[in-house]
């Protein structure tokens, strides 16, 4: 089973994110999604941002991810 992570989208520059994943940042490739912007939420899996989500989306992420802790 593969795990993607939620995150919020910080700043992008070329074809790449920086994103906020629970206060820590990290860079990934953005190349796969069009119009990302900082204050977008994304599906984060191997370093590749692989989908747009709302904030909802990305609030039940972490509750679940919690859950599991």
């Amino acid at each position: 089973m593969c795990v993607g992570l939620s995150a919020k989208v910080v700043s992008v520059k070329d074809q790449t994110a920086v994103i906020d994943a629970g206060g820590a940042q990290r860079e990934i490739s953005a190349g796969v999604l069009d119009e990302l912007e900082p204050g977008d939420y994304v599906m984060v899996h191997a370093g590749v941002a692989i989908a747009k989500i709302t904030e909802t989306d990305d609030e039940e992420a972490v509750d679940v991810m919690e859950g599991l802790i």
